[in-house]
């Protein structure tokens, strides 16, 4: 069986934690851990919410005192997805 699993921002990135890779990559390896009995017996497709990229983004953005405006939120999120 095919099961599509979204992994939320928070998932990613909870709130109040820095935005910091090696704290994303413990939350990343503790949800493998998670999902590894799932992929034994079935195929994984899996995504996540971006969001903890584009808040990220967002912040650094809004405190750029070069811009006129900040970037809005669909132009961050069409720049992190990949």
């Amino acid at each position: 069986m095919r099961i599509v699993v979204a992994l939320g921002g928070n998932a990613l990135l909870m709130r109040g934690e820095r935005a910091d890779a090696s704290v994303q990559l413990h939350h990343v390896e503790a949800a493998a851990r998670a999902l590894a009995p799932l992929a034994a017996e079935h195929e994984l497709v899996i995504c996540h919410g971006n969001g903890p990229q584009i808040g990220l983004l967002a912040l650094e953005s809004e405190a750029d005192p070069s811009l006129t405006r900040p970037c809005p939120l669909d132009t961050l999120g069409a720049e992190t997805q990949a």
